[in-house]
This record gives structure tokens, C-alpha cells and sequence, in this order.
């Protein structure tokens, strides 16, 4: 009998959304181990080193079933990179069918989306800035990323602090222009803190907005309410 193919799952739990348009409802989040990129805000724990489940897709089935998902608006795949394990989604997404499925991805892995892409209801997508993240010319991964989810319900999401540039804002608005994306401007944190001013994110949203009408800033409304 062939291996089963497994993912790592750091953890499983019932919350509050705290990010982006969909803030404020009750999701079931899947959190996957690993992660692609590096981004120098993160402040998940997401190593597959210690603390790990590993799942074969229809263990995980089972594990999501004991849920009440009666009261789950969606079932957010979260991680790391939860398309680092797109083998694993593309067989257990359809055991799901008749569930809302809420992709939080880095909007980088474009061929291994195409494995589940018609398994997606919703796609939370970051755009990585270099000012913030250090990552260089992810605007060419995202382009494609973005080209590849034309058909879904895609937003995009926007971790920001003081070192944004203008070049950064018009990359940004340029890629949402591109696709009609709805852009959300998210202050980085430190801890349960902004890291910029009322003032800096007014201004900073000022600026996409005459660039790009759709637009809105709305920080990570969990923390505030230390909700997981």
C-alpha cells in the first residue's frame, strides 16, 4: 500500500477573524507548518521543528468534524503557507465541499494554487513590501498569483509601517487596478500596539486612495480584543 500523503498542522482551534474585510466573524482555522518566505513582522509560530500534528487528509476531516461547524462561517486555511501543502489540499478540500473556504496566503505559489483553485471561496492574498518584509521583486510572483485567482473573491492585504515608499504605493495600486482588487492597509504591530501613528496610517491611506478608490486601513482588530 502506497504512503498516504501528509501535512504538518500546527494547530486547530475556533476564532474571531481579526484581519481584512471579513473581520468580526467565526472561523475554523487550519494553521499549516512552514513557510516560504521570511518576512521580518511575522509574529506567528509556525515551525514544523517541534509542537506539530501530522495528518493524513481524511484524519483531518475527521478532526474538522468535531467541530461545530454549524456556527463557522469558514474554514480558514492559514499557516506559514498553506500551499506549501497543496498535494495534501487537493485531496482533502473536496471531502469539505458544501463549506466555505478562506485561503490567507503570501499570493506567491501560483502553480500549486491551480491545484485547489476550484476547492477556494475566498482568497486573503498578501502584497509583500520590501520596506517591510525585505523581500525583493515579489511584485512579479504576485502579478501572476493575482492572474491565476481572476474568477474568485480576492483581496489583497497590506502589512505597512514608517520605511513604506511612494514607488511601493503605486506598485501596490498598480497590481490592484490591474486585477480590481480590494486593497486593506494593515499597520504593523508591535505586540497589541500600532507601530505608526493615527496620523501616519491616515495619511498613508490618503495616498492609495488617490491612487486606487479601493481601499480601506484596518488593523489586526484581534489583538486589540485578545481574541487568538
Amino acid at each position: 500500500m502506497a504512503n498516504q500523503i501528509k501535512a504538518k498542522i500546527k494547530e486547530i482551534f475556533a476564532s474571531i477573524q481579526g484581519e481584512g474585510p471579513y473581520v468580526g466573524v467565526k472561523q475554523l482555522f487550519i494553521r499549516f507548518c512552514d513557510c516560504n518566505l521570511n518576512c521580518r513582522y511575522c509574529d506567528t509560530e509556525f515551525s514544523s521543528k517541534s509542537d506539530y500534528v501530522e495528518y493524513t487528509p481524511s484524519e483531518l476531516f475527521e478532526k474538522v468534524k468535531a467541530f461545530n461547524l454549524d456556527t463557522i462561517a469558514s474554514v480558514s486555511l492559514t499557516g506559514g503557507e498553506p500551499l506549501l501543502s497543496a498535494d495534501f489540499l487537493a485531496e482533502f478540500l473536496p471531502m469539505m465541499r458544501g463549506r466555505k473556504i478562506y485561503l490567507e496566503t503570501n499570493a506567491t505559489l501560483y502553480k500549486e494554487f491551480d491545484k485547489i483553485k476550484p476547492y477556494v471561496d475566498i482568497i486573503s492574498a498578501d502584497i509583500k513590501l520590501e520596506s517591510s518584509t525585505g523581500i525583493k521583486n515579489s511584485y512579479v510572483l504576485h502579478d501572476k498569483f493575482f492572474e491565476h485567482a481572476i474568477g474568485k473573491e480576492c483581496f489583497a492585504k497590506i502589512v505597512f509601517d514608517e520605511t513604506i515608499t511612494d514607488d511601493e504605493i503605486d506598485g501596490c495600486c498598480l497590481l490592484a487596478r490591474k486585477y480590481d482588487l480590494d486593497l486593506i492597509l494593515q499597520p504593523m504591530m508591535k505586540k497589541n500596539v500600532m507601530s505608526v501613528s493615527p496620523e501616519f496610517c491616515t495619511q498613508i491611506l490618503d495616498k492609495f486612495l488617490d491612487r486606487h478608490i479601493k481601499v480601506r486601513l484596518i488593523p489586526q482588530v484581534h489583538k486589540f480584543i485578545n481574541v487568538i
